[in-house]
């Protein structure tokens, strides 16, 4: 562990994803002092060994103005030397008031004109077609008009901001990823009102596998990626990352690459994409342009990019090709306990439900014989203790609240579920890691 200098500093959003908690385990070690922010005392990453300070900010959610005037404050401090974006209002704060941050901290992030492209789905749609990479066939909710197909319904924005949805953008709620029965039109009105805009209409992709493309931008230029193929998600429908194992696809890296390149991208983005099982072709679902929440594995893997970004931001070289190992297996432990119980208890349109004991055995196969976890390690275990003592108190209240006991973050009868952080589209229409 290298000696911690008290003028040099990162400040790292802190969320309940393990993202933030692998910045700080991989930051402070090489002495850069950690500063973790949140609108909780709760999170996490506050009770991590390798957090120097913890300090309170507004809730982006509702007061997102305030949070980004927030992080600009952070920012002016004289020890912060860059701020890690790990959710989608963060890299939105961040990009907003780009120029007035750079006077401040380094600025490893995309400009707002580039971010919108991006948190806007119709114009990522479009790039992408630019760049020859694959999408599903999607249109505007008001545009399509073929209900016979098997369609999922998303929306068009990734965060609800008021450049996105106007004045009123913080009256609703972009909403989550829908599996749209075929043959059954949706009430169009209904879902433009609760979601405050046009959502999109996508045809499905028959894949329950989820790839990431992970990439560290510098003005258009790679310099670190890396890749995982999600096997298990926290429903058997997909969900948020339980269980994902780091590959290497050639032509995935291809995909990947294109799309960034024409963007000229700059900063962290994770690409994701489905298979397509009709052509065999990778169709893109949408980019993450902030830290993921599977980063820990990520780290695990040997692809150490929270470190590789303080590396940019201080315009340190990196030495050689940045490298990791492929075929190594990482889990979120209480992802897996979340899809066992939707494997006893639940029931998903489109989607074949596993057996009980076929899930229980490829669980504890693969926690035995890869046993890497976000949260749980020996030299940082209090975060892990945190975490599980929040989603114990997330369980209990909502099996108070619900007389059918159902977990938090559940997909429901029509296959929404929350997004935490890693997100595609699963079979189930819903919304992946």
């Amino acid at each position: 562990m290298h000696e911690s200098r008290d003028d040099v500093a990162v400040f790292v959003p802190g969320i309940d994803a393990p993202s933030t908690v692998a910045c700080l385990r991989s930051l402070r070690p090489r002495g850069i002092r950690t500063i973790v922010g949140s609108e909780t005392a709760t999170t996490p990453s506050a009770v991590s060994r390798y957090c120097d300070e913890f300090v309170r900010l507004p809730d982006p959610a509702e007061e997102l103005a305030a949070y980004g005037d927030a992080l600009l404050s952070v920012a002016r401090r004289p020890d912060v030397e860059t701020i890690v974006p790990v959710r989608e209002e963060d890299v939105y704060a961040l990009a907003r008031q780009r120029e007035a941050f750079a006077a401040s901290v380094a600025t490893p992030w995309p400009t707002f004109e580039t971010l919108r492209t991006v948190q806007d789905r119709i114009e990522l749609f479009a790039a992408a077609e630019r760049a020859g990479v694959a999408a599903p066939e999607t249109a505007l909710l008001d545009e399509w008009d073929d209900w016979d197909r098997e369609t999922i319904i998303k929306p068009r924005y990734s965060v609800a901001t008021p450049e996105y949805l106007g004045p009123t953008y913080d009256r609703v709620e972009v909403g989550s990823t829908a599996y749209q029965t075929p043959g059954t039109p949706p009430n169009a009105a209904a879902e433009i009102e609760a979601r405050g805009h046009v959502p999109l209409v996508q045809e499905r992709i028959a894949d329950s596998r989820e790839y990431g493309f992970f990439a560290l931008y510098d003005r258009g230029e790679a310099v670190a990626t890396f890749q995982h193929c999600q096997r298990r998600g926290w429903e058997y429908c997909g969900g948020p990352s339980a269980y994902r194992e780091s590959i290497y696809l050639p032509e995935l890296e291809a995909d990947g690459r294109a799309l960034l390149d024409e963007l000229e991208w700059h900063g962290l983005a994770m690409v994701e994409f489905l298979r397509d099982p009709r052509d065999g072709r990778f169709k893109l679902m949408e980019i993450n342009p902030r830290f993921w929440s599977s980063l820990p594995f990520t780290v695990q893997a040997g692809a150490d990019f929270p470190f590789y970004y303080w590396q940019q931001a201080v315009d340190e070289p990196i030495p050689g090709k940045p490298t990791y190992e492929t075929g190594l297996g990482g889990h979120l432990l209480r992802g897996e306990l979340s899809y066992l119980h939707s494997v006893l208890t639940e029931e998903y349109p489109a989607v074949e439900r596993p057996s009980p004991r076929r899930a229980l055995r490829e669980v504890g196969l693969s926690l035995v014989r890869q046993p890497r976890f976000d949260y749980a390690v020996a030299d940082d275990p209090l975060p892990f203790v945190r975490d599980g003592l929040n989603v114990l108190r997330e369980w209990v209240g909502d099996w108070t609240a619900d007389p059918d006991g159902e977990l938090p973050y559940r997909a429901d009868a029509d296959g929404r579920v929350a997004d935490d952080g890693d997100s595609a589209d699963a079979p189930g229409g819903v919304t992946a890691e």
